[in-house]
């Protein structure tokens, strides 16, 4: 099914109004480059600088990978734990997401820098192929990062990539394997998994809601799904993400200048559905994460 956003419109409406979202920024990733796009931020100064542009433009959460000097990535727990501290410094009491991803490391390195105590981490709690190669989450390594989360207190934010992600992070939660609250993010449009269809999203939608009734939910969109997948969300009373490491565009013929570009067009869209950007304390309250210091 081709995605379009007008397709979104009749999925919220005044139901959703005057709810708040919280908008996360996918700040790196582990693929784009500069050769990609200059505004793609590598090093820990470049992620920082960049990062504090999207939270003035209404993003809570800084999803985070690290990169090598070569641009090519990294689970060095140091650069994890100096772009952690130079996100605290620089953006007070934004919610700091570490990546633990496949691309940026094997086995137990995807988890090495969890003792520095991020407030979330991505989980994937199943394989499934991506463009090129298939992403390997066997269960003892899904069981080992779950429990790393639980030892230092992390929320994890489960990326889902299909539905059996979904219903997989469901019954983890109901077991005490995934700890604080559950929070699952629908990734959709990566080539060869799930596509950006809308049949499936609002299935997605429904599962949480029947499934998992209370628990906050999110999507993105990958590359040009990014903008329709932001809209979806949103209209459906969900929360959502941007930023360079999904899609590196504005349009077909236009670079996206910043993460924070691709934040205000997801802010936009709040307005249209008359759902106000969520504040860092609004989002920490949302999540069950402890507030802002004083």
């Amino acid at each position: 099914m081709k995605p379009s956003s007008s397709t979104s419109e009749a999925a919220g409406g005044a139901g959703v109004a005057g709810q708040p979202c919280i908008l996360c920024c996918a700040i790196t990733g582990s693929l784009p480059t500069k050769a990609n796009n200059p505004a793609v931020p590598i090093t820990v100064s470049e992620q920082v600088e960049s990062s504090h542009a999207a939270v003035e433009a209404g993003a809570t959460i800084i999803h985070a990978h690290v990169r090598n000097d070569d641009e090519t990535p990294s689970s060095d727990p140091e650069k994890f734990a100096l772009l952690k501290e130079g996100l605290e410094k620089h953006c007070p009491g934004v919610i700091v997401q570490f990546s633990t991803g496949g691309r940026s490391g094997a086995g137990k390195a995807r988890g090495g820098m969890l003792p520095l105590g991020p407030d979330m981490a991505s989980l994937s709690v199943g394989s499934n192929n991506f463009p090129t190669r298939v992403y390997e989450n066997p269960p003892d390594l899904v069981e080992w990062l779950a429990g790393e989360m639980r030892t230092y207190d992390i929320m994890p934010e489960v990326e889902a990539f299909d539905l059996s992600h979904i219903l997989k992070a469901i019954e983890m939660h109901a077991q005490g394997k995934i700890p604080r609250g559950l929070y699952v993010q629908f990734v959709m449009g990566v080539r060869n998994a799930m596509p950006a269809d809308k049949a499936v999203f609002d299935f997605y939608v429904e599962t949480m809601r029947t499934r998992a009734p209370g628990a906050p939910w999110c999507a993105a969109g990958i590359g040009a799904a990014q903008i329709v997948v932001n809209e979806w969300a949103i209209a459906a009373g969900g929360h959502t993400r941007a930023g360079l490491e999904d899609n590196v565009r504005l349009d077909r013929d236009t670079l996206a200048p910043s993460n924070a570009a691709l934040i205000r067009r997801a802010a936009d869209l709040c307005a249209k559905y008359e759902r106000p950007v969520a504040t860092v304390a609004e989002a920490r309250a949302i999540l069950g994460l402890r507030p802002v210091a004083a």
